[in-house]
């Protein structure tokens, strides 16, 4: 699993994240990713937002439940083959 560290647009210590899958949907990236490499932890659906020349990616939480409902779709049939449940 590849792990993978985020760094605060505020000031903050950087989070170590473990990547479970990547999807797109309509020319946006996503990634599902988790703060347990083993065991039950928490997990995220990040959006790439930035701009397509960024040499680096710029990862937003996805809130609206639209858009959320419609990518834990994307990952619901990766996430089942590992043994994880989407609540």
């Amino acid at each position: 699993m590849d792990k993978i560290y985020f760094t605060p647009a505020e000031a903050g210590e950087p989070a170590e994240f473990y990547v479970l899958d990547q999807a797109v949907l309509r020319g946006e990236t996503y990634i599902l990713v988790t703060d347990s490499e083993e065991g039950d932890g928490e997990a995220l659906i990040l959006k790439d937002t930035a701009q397509p020349d960024a040499e680096d990616s710029v990862y937003e939480i996805v809130e609206d439940e639209v858009e959320l409902k419609a990518v834990a779709e994307l990952f619901r049939d990766a996430l089942e083959d590992m043994g994880i449940s989407l609540e």
